[in-house]
């Protein structure tokens, strides 16, 4: 099994890269429909609603959000294992984290699925308190700029939660030695066709020159894998999370492997609005604190992606 294709084509990919442009009749017309399809949601009890809540930092969050007892959270649940849906609830690492979060907070952490493109609108119009999405933390975001540089929104903050970056996918034992993508060098490599890996391998094809890298690219990630595990390529590419979680769930954690060290890596962080400091400062101490007590950690560990542990919350350290 592989996760969504959804976010792996270039245009629609946009964990990694930056917000595509939207215009401000655009985003208009987002509040109205594509951040509103809910695929899914999950409520995670994390303590009593009350004024003498006795969660350790209660007293930090809004009050608003104390008299309501939630802090409602956008995601597109299409992102296994980040984000997905299994048995009509949105499970992974992100809901997990923020359930650890929300035992700090005592309150629910309240996740509706929605479009990708609309969780920021989702944000400026106060639909969502947070969005929590392996959005990918970067100054344009936190500007409010397209991919252009013009202004299209007021930006949001980020605290960053999470480090990723491309990871390769080998063959279990690693039979030809990939270390890195210079290694790829003279071998054949299997991507999915129209995405940023493909993008990727064949900027590393140029650097490799007279000592040629081929490249096999095929409509979906699971053909890609397949091509890998059957020894007609020596690699695939993905981001690290995914990758991962394909090596602990293919085969019985018996097909796969990670090979190297992950490349191009930046944070994702759990957006809210930059006119509510409070909230942004009260999860940031949350997440320090589940740091701190090791539950961060078993979360991790839990999907296989303890690579891109944090060593403490920080606001919008994205470049």
């Amino acid at each position: 099994m592989t996760a969504s294709t959804t976010r792996r084509t270039t245009a629609a990919r946009s964990r990694i890269a930056a917000v595509g442009a939207i215009a401000v009749a655009g985003a208009l017309i987002l509040t109205g429909c594509g951040d509103q399809t809910e695929k899914g949601s999950s409520s995670t009890p994390s303590g009593g609603t009350s004024k003498d809540n006795s969660a350790p930092l209660f007293s930090a969050l809004p009050k608003k959000i104390q008299d309501a007892g939630v802090i409602k959270i956008g995601t597109d649940s299409a992102y296994a294992p980040m984000e997905f849906v299994e048995g009509g609830k949105i499970v992974g690492v992100d809901p997990d984290i923020a359930e650890a979060l929300g035992k700090q907070l005592g309150v629910k952490m309240q996740f509706t699925a929605g479009t990708f493109d609309g969780l920021i609108t989702s944000i400026y119009t106060g639909r969502e308190d947070a969005i929590m999405s392996s959005i990918t933390d970067n100054k344009k975001r936190q500007e409010g700029l397209d991919d252009k540089g013009q202004k299209i929104g007021k930006g949001i903050d980020f605290v960053d939660y999470f480090s990723s970056g491309l990871s390769l996918l080998v063959k279990k034992g690693n039979p030809e030695g990939i270390k890195s993508m210079d290694d790829l060098c003279g071998k054949t490599v299997a991507v999915q066709r129209g995405t940023i890996y493909e993008d990727t391998f064949k900027a590393q094809a140029e650097k490799c020159g007279d000592k040629k890298l081929t490249i096999q690219a095929f409509d979906t990630d699971a053909e890609a894998q397949t091509r890998v595990k059957a020894g007609g390529a020596v690699a695939d590419l993905n981001d690290y999370p995914v990758a991962a979680y394909t090596v602990k769930t293919s085969g019985g954690g018996n097909d796969f492997e990670v090979a190297g060290q992950q490349s191009d890596v930046g944070l994702f962080g759990i957006g809210v609005s930059k006119e509510n400091t409070q909230l942004r400062d009260a999860l940031k101490q949350a997440l320090d604190a589940i740091i701190k007590d090791g539950s961060y950690a078993k979360v991790l560990e839990k999907w296989n992606v303890q690579d891109s542990a944090v060593k403490s919350a920080t606001v919008n350290a994205g470049q």
